[in-house]
């Protein structure tokens, strides 16, 4: 039986931490399987290296400080590698240049292409454990590139699939997927089985539990997940196409603080405005979420839009630079929202579920920003120092707690 292990940076955060999951894949290993592990950085690692790389230049360039931060996997493979050998088994720490990972140029935010599975393979056989940097890749250059935060889950999930894995375990300071960030709603309960498409909607509406891109792979080469903690034995989440539980009419309340607002002012009302607007933002590299027309009037309509945190300087630079194309009056930015959303594939079949939200927010004297929907998911944008307390209303009133 061959297993992938991922483990995140708070499990290896310390050399306590890092000899706790080096006991447990030993344990997997003298049991007669082949194990994969793939990590991410010690703890604050990463936020550490890009602190100090601000305080050189405070607008590194891309390439270098990708080549910074690959350092931060680098650490954590070599350690467990010798926290095996201390234990007697034979191990080895392989970065994305050893195995390799091929990965598109974008750096900061590359996606993979393919793995070069023979390297790993030929250590397997020769009865080792292989670690594996997660986070990181090579593109065209040689150089190194970086996946996105939380890419370790991807390049584990790349992993199983290259490698027709039996298992793909992922590992972090929770022991499962929640109905909720048990940080914000204290009552949030840990779920037996959920759906790739669920999992995939609130991964990518910030529940944290895995990237959203590993999801998308895991659904497409069909590798089940199982999330658990390295911090106990506890039984975790499987995520899988199909789930044999009864569905529930939502899974999950998913809270995401990195969001901000930009609404377009003035836009002149006829056929290819939007496709210019939008136009520009992609080729700025900006990843547009909700999406708001309003109703022309006088011949002009405003759209409004969220993006990250991170892509707002982007997004305004690109559109200030392209106005005379686009024709607008004026930008108009709100930075302190959030999104919360509600997710769960019983919506399909039950009308309604979208008022209880909007009902729960009422209660909770919340006000509504903009508001975006798909077959299983409604978001709402709000004020960011409300999202906490409508995340607890919209839980409370679907009664998703223990």
């Amino acid at each position: 039986m061959l297993i992938v292990k991922k483990f995140g940076g708070t499990s290896v955060g310390s050399p306590e931490r890092i000899m706790n999951v080096a006991i447990r894949c030993v344990e997997d290993f003298k049991k007669g399987h082949d194990v994969v592990v793939v990590l991410s950085a010690m703890g604050k690692t990463t936020d550490e290296l890009i602190e100090l790389a601000h305080k050189v230049n405070p607008k590194p360039p891309k390439r270098e400080l990708d080549m910074l931060m690959t350092t931060g996997e680098q650490i954590s493979v070599a350690m467990m590698a010798m926290a095996m050998d201390s234990l007697g088994v034979r191990a080895v720490s392989l970065n994305a240049y050893q195995v390799a990972m091929h990965t598109t140029s974008r750096y900061g935010n590359a996606r993979l292409k393919r793995i070069d599975s023979d390297r790993i393979r030929h250590e397997l056989e020769d009865h080792k454990i292989v670690i594996v940097t997660g986070f990181q890749g090579i593109n065209k250059y040689d150089d190194y590139t970086t996946l996105g935060r939380g890419g370790s889950d991807t390049t584990a999930v790349a992993l199983a699939a290259a490698l027709h894995a039996d298992a793909c375990e992922i590992y972090t300071d929770v022991d499962g997927v929640y109905t909720c960030d048990p940080r914000i709603v204290k009552s949030a309960r840990k779920l037996k089985e959920i759906t790739y498409d669920e999992m995939l909607e609130l991964a990518t509406l910030g529940a944290g539990v895995l990237h959203n891109r590993s999801v998308e792979m895991a659904k497409k080469y069909g590798v089940t997940l199982v999330v658990r903690s390295s911090l106990n034995y506890s039984e975790g989440t499987l995520v899988k196409e199909d789930t044999k539980v009864e569905r529930m009419l939502i899974s999950g309340v998913a809270v995401d603080k990195n969001a901000d607002r930009i609404s377009v002012i003035g836009l002149k009302d006829q056929p290819g405005v939007a496709f210019r607007l939008f136009d520009v933002l992609a080729k700025a590299n900006v990843n547009v979420d909700m999406i708001l027309q309003s109703i022309g009037r006088d011949g002009t309509k405003d759209i409004s839009f969220t993006c990250d945190d991170g892509a707002i300087d982007d997004a305004i630079k690109a559109l200030e630079a392209n106005k005379e194309r686009l024709g607008y009056k004026s930008l108009d930015t709100l930075e302190d929202v959030a999104k919360v959303s509600i997710v769960g594939a019983g919506m399909m079949s039950h009308p309604g579920v979208a008022a209880k939200m909007f009902e729960a927010l009422y209660n909770a004297g919340i006000n509504i920003n903009m508001i975006s929907t798909s077959e299983i998911r409604v978001t709402v944008l709000i004020r960011e120092k409300e999202a906490e307390r409508a995340a607890e209303a919209i839980h409370d009133l679907f009664d998703l707690g223990d």
